[in-house]
């Protein structure tokens, strides 16, 4: 016989046994060794029963106590708390689990200072909550969150009171959201009274206003829309506005995003001016990985002067494409596909009113590349290409292409090289090669570009070259190289010349059909390397000095070839007779590869390359080794002998070298040219050695020295290095990487590398709010040349510059530079560009001045950082006149 006890509660009534229900449900840890009987007729329970409390195993801990209230029916979790259901996360300094309301509580405790520490940790998915306490129900799943603070994307929310609904809608009351890093203190702030925020996706609110500096501002909107996803998505850009000199009022840079898809994205942008004007820009990228990536700009803009009717009237239309194509190195070992593309109109940089890459404008060619390779491997390697060229000269106008230009090589073949081992002697090292290209060549203008003109004009042909060289040891310590070249020159155009005496003037006939010539030469040459060593004694500064001499000798001769030149006769009229003139020409002449040479050559080369280094004493006294250095770096000494010449055989001697300064940032360049020959009283060279005229032995016709030196502030902390410069826009459209010209600007007014090492961020040192930075980061480009001239007499400097460029962080959030340059010969300052940046936290303000030349203008802008909210900014220009 068995009896059980049960607790009944007061004002509760005593369950008959056969008032249970068949299922029997025990909630205390006892076991029950035996069966109840069944007294219920019914067998099968048509009510349904109630789901279980909970769906999935909760797992907890706590670090100081864990207790279990069965009175109160709670359990109860202190210090280090944490409650694990299903994706649910929860942590604080306590958490209550309350069985009969089917509730969680989480709070903070105190520390041993009384602060309020271990604030709740709410974690579900992706998604985490930092608010002071937590309300959460098991059935429901729904909770109220007090005092909340998450992140999302961009954004820092913090919500006075938030109710949960379910895993994916949160409803908030006054609310503040920021993309300032100040959580606590933010610079600024949106203030909501209410917000629906769908974690990952978006936070739709009803009024909201902004505040700066917890003062509020009459920036408000009655609702709005946040975007809070990671991934790409289309959307409207809005446009900025301003005021524009000749165009009235505009709107720059609105338009339209198509995330297209994750290998490609479009970028479709406009401007509009209240006189007509107006622009249009569409920029893509796209990406493989593993296989290739690029970009696609294309620019067009229809701009007008004044107004119409008036007679300054003026319209003009300018365009520019921009392409960028690279493939990855593991797509395919023997192919390779490449594009760098800038084209357009030769004005489009000088009159365009949406860009200020100084860089740009300043640079006078542009200049396009797209080529195909292709290796066919086995012995011998053929190797394939097909190049699209383009290069246009913007002063001028005139473009040159090549569509397309063809080239195919074999590798070198040895023919009588052995099967193993090295090869050795003149005979072994015996070999040649094929080489083909063909190319089809354009010169046009602008005005005819890609119009039937341009395609008239085509000049077309092919090359074919075929190398033999072989070299060879002499006497063991020269070395012998020997060179033949013959080539073969296809063209389908060729020129006939005559003179027509009623018009008196050359009259050209072209004459379409194949047509060849045939050229060859040879050339060998011999030089060895000479090595001098000095040692001095240990205790000397100076440990030791190296000197490498390698001189060389060389021969070359290229026959004449006569056979491809014709004559026509002019008769001049001179005093009532006529007198006979005979011209000759090659109707190669302005053929794709020109006419082959006419005259004999046979010339000796002479030439001396000088390298001098030291050992010297290391400063640092734990150095075992002298340190090595570079006094004089490949300074060369060359001239030649023609020995098929009539006069003035001997050329002049060029002076090439180097002279480093610091060791590996600074090298003063050196180039000279002496002639040793006189002039005449009319300046011109005579076959009479300059020491026999009563001069020099020789007479210092030109000469150059340039150098190049970058330095900053952290070339004298050991702890530093230099990084490299990126890249920008500025670079790949042909201007300089170091800044001369001016720092690039996107179109928003940013620097390109403003994200990079401007401005100091959270967590570096010099981040610090300190009154006094004892270091300021600066850098420092500087550029120096000068060209001296005495070819004639004319003893002048003929150019003589410095330009440079630098910038200073007078303190963690300001950054001051300038990019200027100064013709000392001319006098006067080259195009100069000032600029100033504050980092305002969660904002960036940058002023960038162009104080003088026709370029003259200024910018001033003000935004958020943030590329959600980049949209909320304050700029304002003044562009400069288009018209200079």
């Amino acid at each position: 016989m068995y009896s059980l006890a049960q607790e009944i509660k007061p004002g509760g009534n005593i369950i008959l046994e056969k008032d249970r229900d068949n299922v029997v449900t025990v909630s205390d840890s006892l076991s029950i060794a035996g069966q109840i009987i069944q007294q219920d007729t019914i067998k099968t329970d048509t009510v349904k029963k109630a789901p279980a409390l909970l769906t999935d195993i909760v797992n907890y801990s706590a670090e100081d106590y864990m207790r279990l209230s069965v009175k109160e029916n709670r359990m109860y979790l202190y210090d280090n708390a944490q409650i694990t259901y299903d994706d649910m996360v929860i942590t604080a300094g306590m958490i209550i689990l309350d069985n009969e309301k089917k509730e969680i509580y989480a709070y903070g405790i105190p520390d041993s200072t009384g602060t309020y520490s271990q604030l709740p940790v709410f974690t579900q998915a992706q998604n985490t909550v930092k608010p002071d306490s937590i309300r959460f129900n098991f059935d429901t799943e729904k909770a109220l969150i007090y005092n909340t603070r998450t992140e999302e994307g961009a954004f820092k929310v913090r919500g006075e009171i938030t109710k949960r609904e379910n895993d994916s809608v949160y409803f908030m009351k006054n609310v503040k959201f920021t993309t300032s890093t100040n959580e606590e203190n933010p610079d600024y702030y949106f203030y909501a009274r209410r917000i629906k925020f769908v974690p990952n996706k978006k936070i739709v609110t009803g009024l909201v206003n902004m505040y700066i500096a917890d003062v509020p501002t009459p920036l408000g909107l009655p609702f709005a829309y946040f975007p809070l996803t990671d991934e790409q998505t289309s959307g409207f850009i809005l446009p900025s506005f301003g005021n524009s000199n000749n165009r009235g009022y505009f709107l720059q840079n609105g338009g339209y995003y198509f995330a297209i898809s994750d290998y490609v994205d479009l970028l479709a942008l406009g401007d509009y001016y209240t006189n007509g004007s107006y622009g249009l820009r569409l920029q893509s990228s796209y990406a493989k990985r593993y296989s290739f990536r690029g970009n696609l700009n294309f620019r067009y803009e229809n701009l007008l002067d004044s107004e119409r009717g008036f007679p300054d009237f003026a319209q003009r239309t300018n365009y520019n494409i921009q392409w960028s194509h690279s493939q990855d190195s593991k797509a395919n070992p023997n192919s390779r596909f490449s594009a760098s593309v800038n084209l357009g109109s030769s004005d489009y940089y000088r009159e365009s009113v949406n860009q200020a890459n100084t860089g740009n404008f300043l640079n006078n060619s542009l200049n396009s590349t797209v080529s195909y390779s292709k290796t066919f491997p086995g012995e011998p390697q053929v190797n394939f290409s097909a190049t699209a060229t383009h290069s246009q000269n913007t002063n001028t106008k005139v473009i040159n292409m090549t569509l397309p230009t063809v080239q195919t090589s074999v590798s070198r073949v040895y023919p009588f090289a052995p099967k193993l081992g090295a090869k050795k002697g003149l005979i072994e090292n015996i070999n040649f090669q094929y080489n083909f290209r063909g190319e089809n060549r354009f010169v046009t203008t602008d005005s005819l570009f890609f119009k039937p003109e341009m395609f008239k004009d085509a000049n077309f042909g092919a090359q074919h070259t075929i190398p033999v060289s072989t070299n060879f040891k002499l006497f063991k310590f020269l070395s012998v190289s020997a060179n033949a070249n013959y080539e073969e020159n296809w063209v389908f155009k060729t020129y006939e010349k005559t003179y027509d005496q009623n018009l008196r003037r050359e009259v050209i006939d072209t004459v379409s059909g194949f047509d060849s010539y045939r050229t060859y030469g040879f050339s060998t040459g011999i030089g060895t390397t000479i090595y001098g060593k000095v040692n001095f004694k240990k205790d000397s500064k100076i440990q030791a000095l190296r000197h490498v001499i390698r001189p060389n000798i060389s021969y070359n001769i290229n026959p004449g070839f006569d056979q491809y030149y014709d004559q026509y006769t002019i008769f001049d009229e001179q005093d009532q007779t006529l007198t006979e003139r005979v011209v000759d020409y090659s109707r190669f002449q302005g053929s794709l590869y020109g006419a082959p040479g006419r005259q004999f050559s046979s010339s000796i080369g002479l030439s001396i390359n000088n390298t001098l280094e030291a050992k010297v004493r290391d400063k640092d006294s734990t150095a075992t080794e002298p340190k090595k250095i570079t006094l004089l770096n490949n300074f060369s000494m060359s001239t030649a002998y023609n020995l098929a010449g009539d006069s003035l055989k001997l050329s002049p001697i060029a002076l090439r070298g180097s002279i480093p300064v610091i060791q590996n940032k600074l090298d003063i360049n050196l180039a000279a040219n002496l002639d040793l020959y006189a002039l005449d009283n009319n300046n011109r060279r005579i076959d009479k050695l300059n020491i026999n005229n009563g001069g020099s032995l020789f007479r210092f016709t030109s000469a150059n020295v340039s150098f190049g030196y970058s330095f900053a502030s952290t070339d004298f902390d050991k702890d530093t290095k230099n990084k490299d410069k990126q890249e920008n826009d500025t670079f790949r459209n042909g201007g300089r990487p170091d800044d001369l010209f001016g720092k690039g600007t996107d179109l928003d007014g940013r620097f390109y590398d403003e994200e990079e090492d401007v401005f100091a961020k959270d967590g570096d040192e010099s981040s610090n709010n300190t009154w006094y930075n004892y270091d300021i980061p600066w850098n420092l480009t500087l550029a120096y040349t000068m060209t001296y001239s005495n070819r004639t007499r004319e003893s002048e400097i003929t150019s003589h510059s410095i330009m440079f460029s630098g910038d200073v962080e007078l303190s963690p959030k300001w950054v001051v530079g300038g990019s200027s340059g100064f013709d000392i010969k001319d006098g006067g300052f080259t195009y100069t560009q000032l600029r100033f940046q504050r980092d305002l936290d969660s904002w960036r303000m940058s002023f960038n001045w162009v104080p003088f030349s026709e370029r003259s203008s200024w910018y001033f802008f003000i935004g958020i950082k943030s590329s959600i909210l980049s949209d909320i900014k304050y700029d304002k220009r003044r562009e400069p006149d288009r018209r200079l």
